[in-house]
């Protein structure tokens, strides 16, 4: 009995490698534009890792890694002493938060206004214009923003002058900082962000919508109780990704932007890496920092997956 339990099992084997070949082989293409995405992964993201060993280190490049003294945590108790540390760490939440709460609404906003244009031309023209942003580098649109805000012949400015009001130093103020920022990733992210939410609002069965008219729904009320909750999980599940990226914000969008008056407040955890990385030549210390924020992002991606599958959402994993 135990023989003849045993020996289907090993025939089955030979077929199940089989059948998983002839699924590699019907979805090769399938596979092959995934191959590009999964190489970029590999190369500039795991691969790395190997890397953060000499944040333990005391790291010298002539060494190298096998030749660097090994420290332990000591940049990690500096790190977490250093009150500057604390500044720039309340600097970048600061940032984080401005972002969940006057960016990320906006691409939803914009997708269920324009899910609502019956107009199909003006619908994608629309479109075009909101994605253009996306492909203009920060550099431009920093540059934008100095031609437009300079004291020294500014739009703005010239335009507060006319109605009687003084010139403002937006680009050396520490309080235009945030607003000034948060424009920006508005103007230049809102519409790309779209995509992912039309997606997911084509994907919702029309006949909903007549059922809710049959019965006397009004525009709004399609919004609020078809649109919104069918699109739940997918805001659900690019929140989470979005708060993964907690510490992670746009260096070169906030590097364009921090001068000398502004520093206090517009310096972030990415710029700190580089000043003290790379122009400092502190690898380890700097290492230790990229380190301590990829953790606090991993932490709240668990975490906040964790809360979403308790609320009865899919999560992302």
């Amino acid at each position: 009995m135990n023989n003849t339990a045993v020996q289907p099992k090993a025939l089955r084997a030979p077929g199940a490698r089989g059948s998983l070949m002839k699924r590699l082989i019907r979805n090769r293409y399938m596979y092959l534009m995934i191959l590009p995405g999964l190489i970029y992964f590999i190369i500039f993201k795991y691969l790395p890792m190997w890397g953060l060993i000499i944040s333990f280190q005391d790291y010298m490049p002539y060494k190298g890694f096998f030749g660097s003294d090994w420290v332990g945590l000591k940049h990690f108790q500096r790190l977490f002493t250093d009150s500057e540390f604390w500044v720039i760490f309340k600097n970048t939440l600061i940032l984080f938060v401005i972002n969940i709460l006057f960016y990320f609404p906006v691409p939803i906003l914009l997708s269920v206004m324009l899910n609502e244009v019956a107009n199909a031309f003006f619908k994608r023209f629309v479109q075009t214009i909101v994605y253009i942003p996306h492909f203009i580098s920060w550099v431009i649109i920093v540059s934008i923003s100095f031609v437009m805000l300079t004291l020294d012949g500014g739009i703005i400015n010239e335009m507060l002058v006319l109605l009687g009001f003084q010139k403002v130093n937006f680009l050396m103020s520490t309080s235009w900082f945030h607003p000034m920022y948060i424009i920006q990733v508005i103007w230049r992210e809102a519409g790309w962000g779209t995509i992912v939410y039309l997606a997911a609002i084509a994907a919702i069965d029309p006949q909903l919508y007549e059922a809710a008219r049959m019965d006397g729904a009004g525009r709004f009320q399609q919004i609020w109780h078809i649109t919104l909750p069918s699109i739940r999980s997918v805001i659900i599940v690019l929140l989470i990704l979005r708060i993964g990226n907690v510490l992670d914000l746009s260096f070169e969008h906030v590097y364009l932007l921090l001068n000398s008056m502004n520093r206090q407040v517009a310096e972030i955890l990415d710029t700190y890496v580089y000043t003290t990385g790379l122009k400092q030549g502190q690898f380890s210390f700097s290492t230790a920092v990229g380190f301590f924020k990829s953790f606090v992002g991993l932490f709240l991606v668990v975490v906040s997956n964790r809360l979403a599958k308790k609320m009865g959402e899919e999560g992302i994993y």
